[in-house]
């Protein structure tokens, strides 16, 4: 190898060394702990990736070197920005998704999602009856889950069989449906297990409802503006 390479070789040995001091003196213990050892890992993979940059540009131009290394820098302080902004991101990428779709669950913490009003002023829900995705329409004045006609068949109820003996109070007037329960509603990883519902004929519901049923067996169904928080 030539000399210019050795040279940053030794360069990039004493910075790293430079490194593990700092971080032994400014802060005992830290590279102790995991977390800590990540860090270093990280630091001097990208000392790695900045000197071969550096040493292979050299030996073009000093210019393109020097472009090499602060694109390197750059990528790293980045990275370093995302990581120490983790939370504020996270944030902005759920409003985000909670915008693009909002019918999607949006999960906040495991066993706690969050939903966003849609354009028509309701908020909608993308959920799995029994493994089948069902996209219901939330509902708390309802006190069932009550599936539309079409629903029930996607999920291979057999309507033939049902007795629609209940009756249902429903913004177009009283309904005649039949009582079902349904093994379970999970609405991202917020699930809810034998759970009442309602089947309504043909042509009386248009989309089904996410009613008490399961809503009720949740620890906390809070509104807040624009967002519907569901909490396991």
């Amino acid at each position: 190898m030539s000399r210019n390479t050795w040279t940053w070789i030794g360069v990039c040995g004493l910075a790293l060394s430079a490194l593990v001091v700092f971080f032994t003196v400014r802060y005992p213990g830290a590279l102790v702990a995991e977390d800590g050892q990540m860090r270093l890992v990280y630091l001097v993979l990208l000392l790695v990736l900045v000197g071969s940059s550096v040493i292979v540009g050299w030996r073009q131009r000093a210019g393109l070197a020097l472009r090499q290394a602060l694109i390197w820098i750059a990528i790293g302080l980045a990275l370093v920005i995302v990581y120490a902004f983790r939370g504020e991101v996270e944030t902005l990428t759920t409003r985000i998704a909670g915008e693009l779709a909002p019918a999607s669950a949006v999960e906040v913490a495991p066993g706690h999602v969050r939903l966003t009003r849609a354009r028509d002023g309701h908020f909608h829900a993308h959920a799995r009856v029994n493994g089948t995705p069902v996209r219901f329409l939330v509902d708390t004045g309802a006190s069932d889950v009550a599936l539309s006609a079409a629903d029930a068949r996607r999920l291979g109820i057999d309507l033939s069989t049902l007795r629609f003996d209940r009756l249902y109070a429903t913004a177009n007037g009283r309904i005649a449906a039949a009582r079902v329960r349904l093994d379970e509603v999970t609405i991202g990883s917020v699930t809810v297990r034998d759970v009442a519902a309602s089947v309504s004929r043909d042509g009386q519901l248009e989309q089904s409802l996410l009613g008490m049923s399961f809503l009720g067996a949740l620890a906390s169904v809070r509104f807040d503006g624009d967002r519907l928080t569901l909490e396991q």
